[in-house]
C-alpha cells in the first residue's frame, strides 16, 4: 500500500483532517472532552497522509508559526487501520518539517507522547524537555534540520472560512 503527503487544500481534505484527529484525540485517547479544536487551528497547516488508491486521509498532522523561524508540529496520528508500521508517522514528519523548512525555519519542535519518543529519535530528534499536557507525559523535541532538507512546497495561505467549526464532530 503507498501513501502521498500533501497539505490539505479542499473541503474534503480539511474535514477528514479534522474528522481523523476527533476520532484519534477525543474518542480513542480521550486527551479532550468534546474537541480537540484550539485556537492554533485558525493559523496551522493541516497535512494529511492520503491512501494512493482511494485518497482516504489516513494520517495527520499540523504545522504553525509561533515566532519568527520557529515551527511546531502537533496534533500528529494515523487511523487506526493503518498502524502497522510506521511508514504514515514518518512520512507526516518528513512533509512537516521539509515544508517548514521550505518556508523558513531555523527551528522545528514537537511535544511527543512518551510512547511516541524513541520513533522520533530514531528520525534525528531530541529531548530537550519533559512535561505534562493533559495529564500525559510528553516530551518537548526538537528535529536536527540537516536531516530534513527543503522541499518545493510553495507558500499558500490555507484559509478555513468555509469551515464552519461548530459543525464538526464533538464526542457526545
Amino acid at each position: 500500500m503507498s501513501y502521498h503527503f500533501k497539505l490539505a487544500q479542499n473541503t474534503h481534505e480539511i474535514a477528514a483532517y479534522f474528522a481523523l484527529r476527533h476520532s484519534i484525540f477525543v474518542e480513542e485517547q480521550e486527551l479532550f472532552q468534546n474537541n480537540d479544536l484550539d485556537e492554533i487551528d485558525q493559523y496551522a497547516y493541516p497535512i494529511v497522509a492520503l491512501n494512493s488508491d482511494t485518497d482516504q486521509v489516513v494520517g495527520v498532522v499540523r504545522i504553525y508559526e509561533v515566532e519568527p523561524l520557529v515551527w511546531y508540529g502537533g496534533r500528529l496520528g494515523t487511523h487506526q487501520d493503518y498502524r502497522k508500521g510506521w511508514q504514515i508517522g514518518k512520512g507526516l514528519i518528513e512533509k512537516a518539517v521539509t515544508t517548514a523548512n521550505t518556508w523558513g525555519c531555523t527551528q522545528f519542535l514537537a511535544n511527543v507522547q512518551l510512547q511516541n519518543v524513541r520513533f522520533f529519535q530514531r528520525l534525528h530528534w531530541k529531548s530537550l524537555d519533559e512535561m505534562m499536557i493533559c495529564d500525559r507525559l510528553h516530551h518537548l523535541m526538537e528535529a536536527d534540520l540537516n536531516f530534513y532538507p527543503p522541499s518545493h512546497e510553495p507558500f499558500n495561505r490555507i484559509t478555513y472560512t468555509n469551515i464552519n467549526y461548530n459543525q464538526l464532530p464533538t464526542k457526545t
